[in-house]
């Protein structure tokens, strides 16, 4: 008689696929480049937050000068 973890064992193995699909776990082949995808990442910050101040800067503007729009009406 086939015992129980030899059981679930075959079963992991088979189904290993669809487990990893279903749990969304990561595998080798993604977390293999990882560190680079993460420095990449961290190469797009200053830009990002750059960005960020400028669109920040702009929206200011508009407002001002939607404000200054709204009460020459």
């Amino acid at each position: 008689m086939i015992g129980m973890n030899t059981y679930l064992n075959a079963y992991v193995d088979r189904r290993m696929k669809y487990i990893v699909d279903e749990w969304d776990l990561s595998t080798r082949v993604d977390i293999s480049d990882f560190t680079s995808r993460l420095d990449a990442l961290e190469q797009e910050i200053p830009r990002l937050k750059a960005f960020e101040h400028a669109a920040s800067d702009k929206l200011t503007e508009l407002e001002n000068r939607a404000g200054k729009l709204k009460g020459g009406i």
